[in-house]
């Protein structure tokens, strides 16, 4: 499994961006399955953005225009730009990475429980 870290997490007012990013051991993320989840206190682990094996990119409904998940191989960095955001993005953010296929219709279901340990966001 890749280790990962994730950073860049902090407060911001609404309206306001964050860019966060998650940098993993192991091989270069060429092909990986990854994506960002994140997780609100009393909910449910939300997929929020994927980037499958061939590099297409999927968003939640809450994220589309807002949110932009990209990667960089070279740097084995996976980034999450946030931009317009809202109280309702607050919570812990958790990258996921998986030297698996995936698809922009099962990336969540292959990355679920791969996640790292999380960076926190506050929206007010």
């Amino acid at each position: 499994d890749v280790q990962l870290v994730e950073s860049g997490g902090g407060s911001v007012q609404a309206g306001g961006s964050l860019r966060l990013s998650c940098v993993g051991s192991g091989d270069t993320y060429n092909r990986y399955c990854m994506g960002w989840f994140r997780q609100y206190p009393g909910k449910e682990r939300e997929g929020v953005a994927g980037i499958d094996s061939d590099d297409l990119t999927s968003y939640a409904d809450s994220v589309k225009g807002r949110f932009t998940i990209s990667r960089d191989n070279a740097k084995n960095t996976l980034y999450l730009q946030m931009n317009s955001l809202k109280p309702d993005d607050a919570g812990t953010y958790y990258c996921a990475a998986r030297n698996v296929y995936c698809a922009s219709n099962n990336w969540r279901e292959r990355l679920f429980g791969f996640e790292g340990q999380g960076t926190q966001v506050t929206v007010s």
